[in-house]
């Protein structure tokens, strides 16, 4: 059996684990992530067996994001109907399994810290992006919380991520951490009496890396607005879920839809609903489809809408399509757009048909959802070609992300790189009840925007709903479980960022960086020697 890490290691490292939730939405400390890390740090120094520090990073790790995936525990049991002690049971089984990231990084620091001493300081937050794009993709993919989140409010810091993605801010808070607890343990040698050298390499290269993003952010931050803009309206309907597909509830829930749209429609070129918006399938109830088309038509702004779509397999047997509908002013669809990043045991089961076939999804619906197959940017005709990227042509384009989706760089990337002016969220963050889910949701659409100079509209069923524009900047952010219906207007812009021209360069580099770090430790390890 390994031996348990020392109940002091423990109590250090836990308060990493403790502080570690409050660095993001909606406690909001985002400071406190520049100095979170350090307690752990400082509890892996002691000399120790790597199982050793193995387990004392697992223990921090799902300390930590126990505090911030809580609200799993509202989204199964209150609306998914499943038990409160399994809700809870299933919780602490997704935090155990993230916490294996930070597991991997603390014995990765050790290992580091033993062979490469002198440039562990750069080994280690090239670990930690590495680990972070590896949670991004395995498994179909889990990027929630990313470390550089946290930083969405800092606007100076965060302009970075149009080259690196978030992961360049991770890199920088990880840095700042290691040199940091780096001085704290010369400090303590040498109070000691011993004489380890000031780990000055380690802090000059974090003062230059978070001098030169800080100089980048302001003269990014200053650059002129693009002169071209759009008028975009968003609905906010706050249809309790208990009700969104109750069949009583079907016409109030239409009629409060018309209500608002008739709000938010006044002065704009497009007025957005949330995810799933229609409590019927738009496609194929046609009583319901007209009232739609006639609601569009009386206020003559297009509509992007969320609703359902119904397919067949060739067996006949029906699946469902969670879509998004765009309409013209005067009652035409002109394109739709299919989520193609399904949510995990919401809208399907891995393995259902053999591992886990005792499990139902927490999302209702008619069998599993299929995911759509293409990043489509939806053709948005306008009234004023003075915003259009071709004056002679009078159109604008966006892309569309579907809830979950925006929390993937890479996918929110391949709509700007095929020529959307803008883009757009509509998500259902009703599952998430009057928790924190809300809020880190919609912090990570503030690098979204950045990451690729394109504004974000964002309309969500309980909120949170508003404006982003290019620089990161919260425009307008409605508060949760409230009606609302406004309009605001947002930039359009086609250029190009490094990010959205190559996609997570940064982050291969980090790996690689890291492959070659521990390749190093490896020789050095073998022969102390060399």
């Amino acid at each position: 059996m390994p031996q348990p890490p020392a109940i002091r290691s423990v109590i250090v490292a836990a308060i990493t684990g403790l502080l570690y939730p409050l660095c993001f939405p909606d406690f909001d400390l985002g400071y406190l992530a520049w100095m979170v890390l350090i307690p752990l740090h400082l509890s892996l120094a002691r000399p120790a067996p790597l199982r050793r520090s193995f387990w004392l990073g697992w223990l921090t790790g799902t300390f930590a994001f126990a505090g911030i995936m809580f609200w799993v525990i509202t989204a199964m049991h209150q609306y998914g109907k499943v038990p409160l002690a399994v809700s809870v049971l299933l919780m602490l089984l997704l935090a155990i399994y993230l916490g294996l990231f930070l597991a991997l990084y603390a014995i990765g620091w050790v290992w580091f810290k033993r062979h490469l001493p002198t440039v562990t300081f750069l080994a280690a937050p090239s670990l930690w992006v590495a680990l972070e794009w590896l949670r991004t993709y395995l498994f179909s993919g889990l990027p929630w919380a990313l470390l550089g989140y946290s930083q969405y409010q800092w606007l100076s810091v965060i302009q970075i991520a149009d080259i690196t993605s978030v992961y360049g801010l991770s890199f920088l808070v990880v840095l700042v951490n290691v040199a940091v607890a780096e001085l704290i343990l010369w400090g303590l040698a040498n109070r000691q009496a011993q004489s380890d050298p000031l780990p000055w390499p380690a802090l000059a290269v974090t003062v230059l890396a978070m001098t030169g993003a800080l100089l980048y952010g302001e003269w990014r931050l200053s650059v002129s607005p693009e002169p071209r803009s759009i008028s975009v309206g968003l609905v906010q309907a706050n249809i309790d879920q208990a009700q969104k597909w109750d069949a009583a509830y079907r016409q109030a829930t239409i009629d409060r839809y018309a209500g608002l749209t008739a709000q938010a429609a006044s002065g704009a070129d497009l007025v957005i609903w949330p995810e799933a918006a229609t409590p019927f399938l738009f496609e194929r109830e046609k009583d319901y489809k007209q009232e739609v088309m006639d609601l569009v038509r009386s206020s003559r702004v297009p509509l992007l809408f969320g609703s359902p779509a119904l397919r067949f397999y060739p067996n006949g047997r029906p699946y469902l399509m969670n879509s998004a509908y765009l309409m013209s002013h005067d009652g035409i669809l002109l394109g739709r757009y299919d989520k193609r990043h399904l949510v995990p045991f919401g809208e399907y089961i891995p393995l259902h048909s053999s591992l886990l076939f005792f499990l139902d999804k927490l999302v209702e619906g008619i069998g599993d959802f299929e995911a759509g197959t293409q990043a489509v940017v939806l053709p948005l005709p306008s009234r004023e070609a003075q915003f259009s990227s071709h004056p002679s042509d009078g159109k604008a384009a966006f892309g569309v992300v579907i809830c979950y989706e925006v929390i993937f760089p890479n996918l929110v990337r391949e709509f700007a790189a095929n020529g959307a002016d803008f883009m757009v969220t509509i998500t259902n963050d009703a599952w998430f009840g009057k928790s924190a889910a809300a809020y880190q949701h919609f912090g990570m659409v503030v690098l979204r925007a950045v990451e690729n100079r394109r504004a974000f509209a964002r309309a969500a069923n309980t909120g949170i709903s508003g404006f982003i524009d290019p620089q990161g900047r919260i425009l307008r952010a409605t508060p949760i479980f409230e009606e609302a219906a406004f309009t605001g207007r947002i930039p359009l812009d086609r250029t190009l960022t490094f990010y959205t021209n190559y996609g997570d360069v940064f982050a291969y580099a980090c790996v690689i960086i890291t492959g070659l770090f521990a390749w190093l430790s490896r020789r050095r390890a073998r022969n102390p020697q060399a």
